[in-house]
């Protein structure tokens, strides 16, 4: 099994269902992606660069699915959460599949793959 693997399955419910959520649909949007394990999570490549991570935060009870550039995409998508003062990094958080609004998902993969490209 592939370190990411590990990882996605020694999570707790809810975490392991809404990661394994959010790789499928990381994994269909963007066929050409790569998953990494790098920094002991899952990190997502895309061309050859990394554009998004998935990660519990310490003392929080949400998966934090967080992509590099976000800063750039705030005026965008403001659903893009700046949690911990990050610099560039900006997340959308889900505590359950169930919030996981898979079209607002799918459009912010998107722009930041997009960003790669620049």
């Amino acid at each position: 099994m592939k370190p990411v693997d590990t990882y996605f399955f020694k999570q707790q419910e809810p975490y392991q269902s809404i990661m394994l959520y959010i790789r499928n649909v990381i994994l269909k949007t963007l066929p050409n992606v790569e998953e990494r394990y790098s920094y002991n999570i899952p990190f997502y490549y895309y061309n050859k660069k990394p554009f998004c991570y998935l990660n519990i935060l310490k003392g929080t009870r949400f998966v934090d699915v967080a992509f590099l550039k976000g800063a750039i995409l705030k005026d965008e998508f403001p659903q893009l959460h700046d949690y911990n003062n990050r610099k560039h990094v900006r997340s959308l958080q889900f505590v359950s599949i169930e919030n996981i609004d898979e079209p607002l998902l799918v459009k912010v993969i998107k722009a930041a793959a997009a960003l790669s490209d620049k």
